[in-house]
């Protein structure tokens, strides 16, 4: 699939602030599921210095840095081309030894997965993640489908603009949260049985054909051995493949945080609005 994505970011100041520096995570990443063939940013004030860098998770974001001028308005245009390629999400092949739950991880890997292994002290998840292994009977793959079903099908979806996802215990027993609250709770059920997982940020097409309000996306990405990171959506109840864009991915929710950064004086209320279209652009037939 192709798209183009044109995604707008206004924060209107009550009063005029200076712009500390701000980084942007808007820029939809490359590898093997997914190709960014083009993308521009647009940003008013203009900085008076952008630096492009690759953070710790091996996202491409920007630095950015700005003039000491006064403003009442910090706008951000980013639009970009990206093609997806993962059609079949089921295109894999677990090692032998990651077959049942809890997989038992060499040493290396499991070194290299600590951060998305984390380390689940929510007895809600812990609850929810046993009775799902014993309904599998623990096979990870059964397991993951039966999660994203159970929160899809048990939780009701709400649109939250703002603020951090809420602990999964209150999601769970709300059956009610925003895309980044499901997104959590699915997270931490895994990591309570042993799944090492992280929270993406990006673009869900939804329906192409309805010029409907369109929204930034949330949804949770598992390490499988022998398949790598494979993208779970819990607000839809589908495993991801090549309807979905991925923006960046953390084992932290707020480092995936489109824009973040801070002004002065304290106490200036801001206001933020955006514009998010996505259109499906004709693929190319060789």
């Amino acid at each position: 699939m192709r798209y183009q994505i044109s995604h707008i970011t206004t924060y209107s100041y009550s009063q005029p602030v200076t712009l500390q520096p701000h980084i942007v995570r808007l820029r939809p990443r490359s590898d093997g599921t997914q190709s960014l063939t083009q993308c521009s940013l647009s940003v008013f004030p203009t900085p008076i210095g952008q630096s492009q860098i690759i953070d710790l998770d091996g996202n491409a974001i920007v630095n950015l840095w700005f003039p000491l001028e006064p403003t009442q308005q910090l706008k951000i245009s980013i639009l970009s081309q990206v093609e997806t390629h993962r059609s079949n999400p089921f295109d894999f092949l677990l090692h032998p030894w990651a077959t049942q739950l809890p997989i038992d991880y060499p040493q290396s890997l499991a070194t290299q997965l600590t951060p998305y292994l984390g380390q689940s002290l929510d007895p809600v998840a812990i609850e929810l993640a046993q009775q799902l292994s014993q309904k599998t009977q623990g096979n990870p793959v059964t397991f993951l489908g039966e999660l994203n079903q159970q929160i899809y099908q048990s939780c009701q979806y709400l649109i939250r603009e703002v603020g951090a996802p809420y602990p999964p215990g209150i999601t769970w027993k709300q059956k009610l949260g925003s895309c980044r609250d499901l997104t959590v709770l699915f997270m931490e059920v895994c990591r309570a049985i042993g799944l090492a997982a992280r929270f993406v940020s990006g673009y869900w097409e939804g329906d192409l054909t309805k010029q409907e309000e369109r929204h930034l996306h949330a949804w949770a990405e598992v390490y499988l051995p022998g398949a790598g990171w494979r993208g779970y959506d819990p607000t839809h109840g589908c495993v991801v493949g090549d309807r979905h864009v991925a923006l960046v991915a953390s084992p932290f929710p707020q480092y995936a945080a489109p824009v973040t950064g801070a002004y002065g004086p304290g106490g200036v209320q801001a206001t933020l609005k955006y514009t998010l279209a996505i259109q499906g652009l004709a693929s190319t037939v060789l």
